[in-house]
């Protein structure tokens, strides 16, 4: 009797041993099929825009039509003109609505008005990115009678707004309840509690969730088409069209000169690097937060 029930016990194990493996194996599949596309196209493009990254790349301005040589520096500084307007607008505007939603948008952020404004931001982080630039065209292109910075960033800036409101409000949300009734209970002003011990004591989630809105619309193009339009010389001017990586990568990409392709698989490159850089940052900057509460916790 007791050996048929060890036997039975053996099998038994050997039977869950096996599932268990097989299990792996597959989740192991699956997560080698989801990494795939993403190594194959990182792959592709170095193979491809590699060989034409080099110092004039860098420093030089697009040659004329039909020239061989030049480069993308006026799209380097565009974008990073366009990411700077962008985060003056989308990061101050989507820290306020995420404060609103998480400490004053009713008991536990759950109010009336509060659910509309979540729902809004869910809504705007769903509409297509050309839309918007649709939008910021009627409404200062056409005003100003000419394509501008000014007009791109603002594009960029409505499409951080949703990222930073909705990642800021689930980080502030985490935060116990207690810790602002601490600083209640200390005399201090409601908007004291919410600046100097809740903001502050989140600043590294608050920065991941501003690091992941600002790689996203690094490398938007359509609304960028519509508001900064491009520029093949240095900006003169934040009211004057821009160049910018996305549309210049663009351009070049549906030319028929094979040195403009060549610049366009460099340029897609260094998008690619640009963003791969924020995304490390930003699991830096988020791993340094979490280990320094560890820490202060031990």
């Amino acid at each position: 009797m007791q050996r048929h029930f060890a036997d039975y016990i053996f099998r038994s194990y050997r039977k869950r041993k096996a599932i268990n493996a097989l299990m792996c194996g597959l989740l192991v599949l699956a997560a080698t099929l989801a990494i795939f596309p993403l190594f194959s196209v990182f792959g592709y493009v170095v193979a491809q825009g590699y060989s034409a990254l080099n110092w004039e790349f860098f420093t030089a301005v697009p040659k004329p039509v039909g020239e061989i040589g030049g480069g993308m520096a006026n799209a380097l500084l565009g974008t990073c003109t366009l990411v700077a307007l962008a985060s003056l607008i989308g990061i101050p505007w989507g820290v306020s609505v995420a404060l609103y939603l998480s400490e004053y948008g009713g008991k536990q952020g759950r109010g009336r008005f509060a659910g509309v404004v979540r729902f809004s931001a869910d809504m705007l982080s769903s509409i297509p990115s050309i839309i918007v630039g649709l939008f910021v065209y009627a409404l200062v292109v056409i005003t100003m009678r000419r394509f501008s910075a000014v007009a791109g960033g603002l594009a960029l800036g409505i499409l951080m707004i949703p990222t930073v409101c909705r990642t800021t409000e689930e980080l502030l949300r985490m935060i116990p309840e207690h810790i602002r009734e601490a600083g209640l209970a200390l005399g201090l002003p409601r908007w004291k509690v919410i600046l100097w011990i809740i903001l502050k004591g989140s600043r590294g989630p608050i920065t991941t969730g501003i690091m992941l809105s600002i790689a996203r619309v690094s490398g938007e193009t359509a609304p960028l088409l519509f508001t900064a339009f491009n520029n093949r010389f240095w900006q003169s001017g934040l009211d004057q069209p821009i160049a910018s990586l996305p549309v210049q990568i663009y351009t070049y990409a549906i030319s028929p000169y094979d040195d403009w392709h060549r610049q366009a698989w460099a340029g897609a490159l260094l998008l690619v690097m640009l963003v791969f850089a924020m995304n490390l940052l930003t699991r830096v900057v988020f791993n340094s937060g979490g280990n320094s509460k560890k820490q202060g916790g031990n």
